[in-house]
């Protein structure tokens, strides 16, 4: 080969690497702008991370029917974390490093969350959870600030634990609960705190504080102490998995008390596990309910039905709602550029979401209201509202 047709030869194999290399950023040179969407796919929390995603794609493929965004289509980049924090960030770093996604969100439990947005961080690509409700998701537990790439659509356990702790005083008329709490999980020992607090503060009491595992499958023995410390209300702020069978075994034991709990209860698995009967006199806090009778809601049920067959859970609605806000970002940005569109997340403003306007405080987390679900013959039934 001359030196003449090896230089080109070089020029075009650079030329082509260079090509190659520019449509993986964030879709910058590319035909389509790549979104992740990181979720529990499988694992214990599945059925939310399932219906986060169906969510999310339900938004972005409405988005491409409508031409998409500047000009481009939007492409979703599955990640599954296996409902594990190391998975998490495992698949993090491979929608980051190797797919080069423009954005991510997605991610139900704040311990995933967490580990997800430690990556996002050191990989400057924005990140926007979806139902992770644990004060640590966005603000650094160790210095006290702000994390710069990450956000959430969703209120956080401060307001939700008051709430729950509001509507056991104040609604149920109840003071003395005792506490289960899964000790492997972030969001359950923060929401927690925020709950006995306002408990305590408002004239109620704790006859009794136990502990249990993700995983576990018995919970006799400290449900025998429950019962021995006799408390006129249980609250369990677990996942739908553990508190299906906390439930059934509580009223296998003869516990009748009214059982309270939080967003992560939202299941249709739950009714599954605990028993339509057993869940029978129980509440929990949650973002959203199908039973929102305003019009634009009632359009996104009959559409999530129309594509998935079964009616959809606040995570289903979170994640929609997620995947419209950082398309509007994307929009707002008028780029796929990772730090353009982290600067339009962090000046999201009453964004017209499902579940409520949407505005990203200077914490990065959304402020809005909650709801109060009632369980009844296993079906869910909305109770109240209630605002920040």
């Amino acid at each position: 080969m001359s030196k003449r047709n090896f230089r080109l030869s070089a020029l075009i194999v650079a030329v082509l690497l260079l090509t190659g290399i520019a449509s993986g950023c964030g879709g910058l040179a590319s035909n389509d702008i790549k979104i992740g969407l990181l979720n529990e796919m499988t694992g214990a929390n599945a059925t939310m991370g399932t219906s986060a995603a169906n969510g999310a794609k339900m938004a972005i493929k409405e988005a491409n029917a409508k031409g998409g965004v500047l000009g481009k289509q939007i492409q979703a980049v599955i990640g599954d974390n296996k409902s594990e924090p190391s998975e998490s960030a495992n698949a993090m770093t491979k929608l980051t490093a190797q797919d080069r996604v423009a954005a991510v969100t997605g991610v139900f439990a704040s311990s995933n969350a967490i580990a997800a947005s430690s990556v996002a961080e050191g990989s400057k690509v924005p990140f926007l959870a979806v139902g992770a409700t644990n004060p640590k998701v966005t603000v650094d537990d160790k210095t006290g600030k702000v994390k710069e790439y990450t956000f959430r659509v969703c209120f956080i356990d401060p307001f939700q634990g008051t709430v729950g702790a509001n509507f056991v005083l104040n609604t149920l008329n109840l003071k003395k609960a005792a506490i289960l709490v899964d000790n492997s999980s972030d969001y359950s020992k923060g929401l927690l705190a925020f709950f006995k607090e306002a408990f305590v503060k408002g004239g109620g009491s704790i006859v009794t504080e136990e502990a249990y595992l993700q995983k576990d499958q018995d919970f006799k023995a400290i449900l025998t102490k429950v019962k021995a410390a006799n408390p006129d209300v249980l609250y369990v702020p677990g996942y739908y998995e553990e508190v299906g069978k906390i439930v059934k075994q509580t009223r296998e034991l003869g516990i009748t008390v009214p059982v309270v709990g939080g967003d992560g209860w939202d299941s249709p698995k739950l009714a599954e596990v605990a028993g339509a009967a057993a869940l029978n006199n129980t509440y929990f806090t949650n973002h959203y309910s199908v039973d929102d009778t305003s019009p634009v809601s009632q359009a996104f049920v009959e559409a999530y039905k129309k594509e998935y067959g079964q009616a959809p859970d606040a995570m289903a609605v979170l994640g929609y709602d997620a995947a419209n806000v950082l398309i509007d970002a994307i929009k707002r940005a008028n780029s796929a550029e990772p730090g353009k569109i982290r600067e339009a997340l962090a000046q999201t403003k009453d964004y017209p979401a499902i579940t409520g306007a949407t505005t990203l405080n200077t914490t990065h987390d959304a402020v809005k209201s909650a709801v109060i679900i009632e369980m009844k013959e296993g079906k869910q039934v909305f109770k109240a509202t209630v605002k920040p």
